[in-house]
């Protein structure tokens, strides 16, 4: 059963988000939610390595510029990331109010928190747990140039 935390992100939560600890991060996939054309719900994976808290109340992502989840954040500016782990599971819905900075093949999107429900056994549910989150492998090198790039694309300033 989920209940709301509030309007800006949990301390915890800004801190795994803040790719200070990035490489023990890598591995574990974020599904992203935006809103289709019809009104659906449309997912998508992230890496940490497209995600960025900057404060409270703001996350970066970076995704492919060309993708039906960039055009529906450009369209309608709902979002909802799912962080869903052993340790916890949280849910970040967001808006996009500004257009994409377009970088490449990447559009970089700064979301503004607008509400964080963490999810947890109902009483009725005791002893249950989430035994994992959804991971990717293998873990990429923070060489390589697709990782430089996107991680420069989170960190870039307009015009730069």
């Amino acid at each position: 059963m989920s209940r709301r935390l509030g309007y800006t992100l949990p301390p915890a939560l800004r801190a795994e988000l803040s790719q200070q600890d990035l490489a023990s991060r890598l591995g574990l996939a974020i599904p992203l939610v935006t809103v289709d054309e019809e009104g659906r719900p449309h997912p998508m994976l992230l890496s940490h390595l497209e995600v960025l808290a900057l404060g409270p109340e703001t996350v970066r992502i970076v995704i492919a510029a060309g993708s039906r989840s960039a055009a529906n954040l450009a369209a309608r500016g709902h979002a909802a990331l799912l962080l869903i782990e052993p340790a916890h599971t949280f849910y970040v819905k967001a808006t996009a109010t500004e257009p994409p900075l377009v970088l490449g093949a990447l559009a970089r999107f700064e979301l503004t928190v607008t509400e964080v429900l963490e999810d947890a056994p109902a009483a009725w549910e005791e002893g249950l747990a989430v035994t994992g989150g959804i991971t990717y492998a293998p873990v990429p090198a923070l060489d390589t140039p697709w990782v430089r790039e996107t991680l420069a694309a989170l960190r870039a300033e307009p015009g730069s």
